[in-house]
């Protein structure tokens, strides 16, 4: 019987693993980064071992510490959660040799799928060898790991070196393992996969279909059970392809078919012998708990014969710490406040409070809901992440929101694709116009409860300005005898955490918070700006300034401070949050300066370089 449980991970997986140990009376044991001492996973444990590493990221990939850590805490089983080692054969070979408790699939199971390319070919497939013309696009992806990265689509010979380069290079730092292959890229297929479980007597599971074509950069971002619009036959074929995979390798545990699915037919693309992020729509459809399970199966425990019956739909939104609209460009910060409405599932491994850093993936949390219908689903999600309190760095919160109320997605006619059509009008700016004015409303009340509001003389307009990305607002009110006044509205109510204005005669309220120089009003971030700008503020024309924090791991080959450049050239990559982030020339011209190198860390808004437009 498994009594205390490390998980060789991090961050919202561990603390899902933990919660489900903790309701079965299981002891847990967290391992963490230097950087990740005071994370919420390490802080819910029971104990928490420090790993020593090279990096904050290759912490999490030192197998050797991560068994000797458990040993050390007197953990008796290990949950390897998803990404890092999760699907590393060596990694569960160690546990298995050191006499702990493998809650994963058998080493040689691992090493039979875990490898994308070795994957195909036990399922009669093969990668390509030489690409030509005729075979693009082409999609380079890591052999190891997922997640999205490692992979690079390829749509003219010219880009595959670079692709290839970039992609060894990004596999090689989240999984330790820089192999790559190269496959068709289905443009306008759906992403759908089959949840499995085997126990080690016989029996596997299909539990159903998910959906998740909603992606960016390869990673997904929206999904949902079952996938709807599939025909019974092309549902019941996955079904049988996915268990046929499962005992094609004598599989034991959690895992997950993934099949490209493109008019009616299904291309298999991968198994993941590991738990998905997107498990908890199954677990809502089914009533189960696919942790539980695990548990169960690795102390020898059989399944039940058949599964459970489906009931209604579930859909799971990723929120990420991230800025859709200027290419997805992670975040970074103290994530204030993370609240959401009741009747949702919250998962997240952050607290209020938390800091944000630049070293893991931008995920913050994964929000889930269930209903009856899919309808009901979609609608139920999105009015819990627009009722959501999210106080701290950008994320893309208004996009989930949009894309769930999307008709493309509402009528189940989306495909991978779905950004790269929409992504433009899903991230136009939908400001309030009331916010900034509810924000300064709320100062002033702020200020007046400290300090007082009287005046011997009339009072004059005040001005406040705001920022919104890259728009100013100006404001202004006056304190009067009966309190705050604006023109063009009533203000009915003003306090510091809460603003109601009528406007033509209907009441809103505004809810505010601030937190130094940024203030949330409802769902709309502003950033207060000083009364008298900074004069000598200014930056050289074409300056490039760093959009997030990170390394320097790339500049692009023979550059150097006089070389010429064309517009949309990359002139270096940095890498943030487990991807890379391509730099380029914003307009034809001479690199006047290269403030940067190879290896350098970053801040956001760190000048990079200098282009001087010819």
């Amino acid at each position: 019987m498994i009594t205390s449980v490390l998980v060789a991970n991090r961050g919202e997986i561990a603390c899902r693993v933990f919660r489900t140990c903790g309701e079965l009376g299981i002891r847990t044991v967290a391992v963490h980064s230097d950087a990740d001492e005071n994370a919420l996973h390490a802080r819910v444990a029971d104990a928490a071992v420090r790993l020593p590493g090279a990096t904050p990221a290759e912490t999490y990939l030192r197998g050797d510490l991560i068994v000797k850590a458990a040993v050390a805490a007197g953990a008796d089983a290990v949950h390897p959660g998803y990404g890092f080692l999760s699907e590393n054969a060596d990694f569960a070979r160690a546990v298995l040799d050191a006499g702990l408790v493998w809650i994963g699939p058998p080493p040689e199971a691992i090493e039979a799928m875990a490898s994308k390319t070795r994957a195909k070919e036990l399922m009669g497939l093969a990668p390509l060898g030489e690409v030509a013309q005729s075979d693009l696009p082409v999609l380079v992806k890591a052999a190891a790991g997922g997640g999205g990265r490692g992979m690079r689509i390829v749509r003219c010979l010219e880009e595959l070196s670079a692709a290839l380069e970039s992609a060894r290079a990004e596999a090689a730092s989240a999984f330790g393992d820089g192999e790559v292959f190269v496959e068709p890229y289905v443009e306008r297929g759906r992403h759908v996969e089959v949840q499995v479980l085997a126990d080690a007597h016989g029996t596997v599971w299909a539990l159903g279909t998910r959906d998740c074509s909603l992606q960016r950069r390869h990673q997904k971002v929206i999904e949902e059970a079952p996938a709807p619009g599939l025909s019974e036959r092309l549902a019941e074929e996955l079904r049988a392809l996915a268990v046929r995979a499962a005992r094609a390798v004598h599989y034991v545990g959690a895992g997950t078919v993934e099949f490209l699915v493109a008019d009616d037919t299904a291309h298999f693309l991968e198994m993941n012998t590991r738990l998905q992020v997107e498990h908890p729509v199954t677990e809502a459809v089914f009533g189960i708990d696919l942790v539980a399970l695990q548990l169960s199966i690795a102390e020898g425990h059989p399944l039940d014969p058949e599964p459970p019956h489906a009931r209604g739909h579930a859909v799971e939104a990723r929120l990420y710490a991230e800025d859709p609209a200027r290419d997805w460009a992670p975040q970074t910060g103290t994530l204030h406040r993370l609240a959401v409405p009741d009747g949702v599932r919250l998962d997240s491994g952050y607290g209020d409070g938390d800091e944000i850093g630049i070293h893991y993936d931008p995920m913050l949390a994964k929000l889930i809901a269930h209903a009856p219908t899919r309808a009901g689903a979609l609608r139920q999600l999105a009015g819990a992440l627009e009722k959501a309190t999210i106080h701290g760095p950008t994320t893309n919160r208004d996009l989930l929101v949009r894309s769930l109320r999307h008709e493309e997605f509402t009528t189940a006619s989306m495909d991978t694709a779905f950004y790269d059509r929409h992504l433009t009008t899903l991230t136009e700016p939908a400001p309030d116009p009331h916010a900034p004015l509810a924000a300064a409303l709320a100062e002033a009340a702020r200020s007046t409860s400290r300090f007082g509001g009287w005046r011997n003389v009339p009072s004059q307009p005040q001005t406040r300005r705001y920022a919104r990305g890259d728009e100013e607002h100006e404001v202004h009110y006056r304190h009067t005898r009966t309190g705050l006044e604006a023109d063009g509205v009533r203000v009915v109510h003003a306090a510091a955490d809460l603003v109601v204005l009528e406007v033509d005669g209907v009441q809103r309220r505004f809810e505010a918070a601030r937190y130094g120089d940024q203030v949330h009003v409802n769902t709309t971030t502003l950033t207060q700006l000083p009364r008298f700008p900074d004069p000598t503020a200014q930056l050289a024309p074409g300056s490039l300034l760093a959009p997030m924090p990170g390394t320097v791991v790339r500049i692009a080959e023979g550059l150097t401070a006089g070389s010429a450049v064309a517009a949309g050239a990359p002139l270096l990559w940095l890498e943030a949050m487990k991807m890379e982030h391509k730099i380029t020339a914003p307009v034809t011209g001479t690199l006047s300066a290269l403030d940067v190198a190879t290896g350098q860390q970053v801040t956001v808004g760190q000048l990079l370089a200098v282009v001087e437009e010819t």
